[in-house]
């Protein structure tokens, strides 16, 4: 396990070494292909899809057993933030006790967890509030037009055309399964305008700013930092030892669940694939996220695909084919 580990943390860290390099120039290195891609690609689906089944399980818990979103949010991010500096200790522990003596990078640590740990959650969480979860979720599709525009500058060039119509074919997907194709569904207040936006450019920051502390440190390492440093951010707020849920065995099993497979297990996968192959690549093939979330609710509740959910997800997999 201990080797495992390791091998996985340095070669997260030459990759996103090697992403940040990429990116400062118009034609991306060679090397991405075709063991760093595939990974990098494989790796982005996979924890697009477990935060869409976890969006399904989150919501039974608020829903079902009537645990506070906030609460929720806490606990999931200190309980998978321990986890993650656990791996840490045991695959790069040098790295971790670097991490932690350099002083220096604690504003960029706290950069972090705020923008792309807390803000992530509390942004769609209010922006569903004011609106609805069909608003929130194309508004936080506007995150792949901020990547574009940052990848471009960042490199000095214009848009590719398959960049393009990659932004264009996930866009119109998550249109079609959040609304269903109809505009009347979209509700769109000031606050909820500027909370969904909020919530697109936290994304939008998840893609990009701790690739740099990454290829330093490691995907462990950063994640376990910033998502405790997050969880302890919101405690005062929150208090999780208060109103503690009245669980059933089901309820703990959900709960384990979200905390380590849709949080712990989902970010490190989707990290290691923005760090193989680049911030835009991964943001447009994150929106596998509404695809599973909507084929879990069609599972778990006895609902039926419409017509427009088949033309979504067919959009969505013609831009992930495209992508790689």
């Amino acid at each position: 396990m201990q080797e495992l580990l390791s091998r996985s943390a340095h070669e997260e860290r030459a990759d996103a070494a090697q992403t940040l390099a990429d990116e400062t120039v118009a034609t991306q290195s060679l090397e991405q292909t075709p063991r760093r891609m595939m990974i990098g690609v494989l790796c982005t689906l996979l924890g697009g899809a477990l935060w869409g089944i976890n969006g399904s399980v989150s919501k039974i818990l608020m829903e079902g057993y009537h645990i506070a979103p906030l609460w929720l949010a806490c606990v999931r991010e200190i309980v998978a933030g321990l986890i993650f500096l656990a791996c840490a200790a045991v695959g790069s522990r040098h790295a971790l006790v670097a991490a932690v003596k350099s002083v220096r990078e604690y504003p960029m640590y706290l950069l972090t967890a705020l923008t792309c740990v807390t803000l992530v959650q509390v942004a769609y969480l209010f922006s569903i509030h004011w609106t609805n979860a069909g608003t929130a979720t194309v508004l936080q599709t506007v995150n792949l037009l901020m990547v574009l525009v940052y990848v471009c500058v960042r490199g000095k060039r214009k848009p590719t055309v398959k960049e393009i119509v990659g932004v264009t074919l996930a866009f119109a997907g998550v249109w079609l399964l959040a609304t269903g194709g109809k505009v009347s569904s979209l509700a769109l207040p000031l606050p909820g305008l500027l909370w969904g936006l909020a919530d697109a450019f936290s994304c939008a920051c998840l893609a990009i700013i701790p690739v740099m502390l990454i290829a330093k440190y490691g995907n462990f390492v950063v994640n376990g930092i910033t998502f405790l440093l997050s969880g302890l951010l919101l405690t005062p707020f929150v208090q999780p030892w208060k109103d503690v849920p009245q669980l059933d065995a089901r309820g703990w099993g959900l709960l384990a669940f979200t905390i380590v497979v849709g949080t712990f297990v989902a970010f490190w996968l989707y990290m290691a694939g923005v760090v193989r192959i680049g911030s835009m690549r991964a943001t447009m093939l994150g929106t596998i996220e509404p695809v599973m979330a909507t084929i879990t609710a069609v599972m778990w509740t006895g609902a039926v695909f419409t017509g427009t959910d088949l033309v979504g997800f067919a959009l969505i997999i013609v831009m992930s084919f495209l992508v790689r």
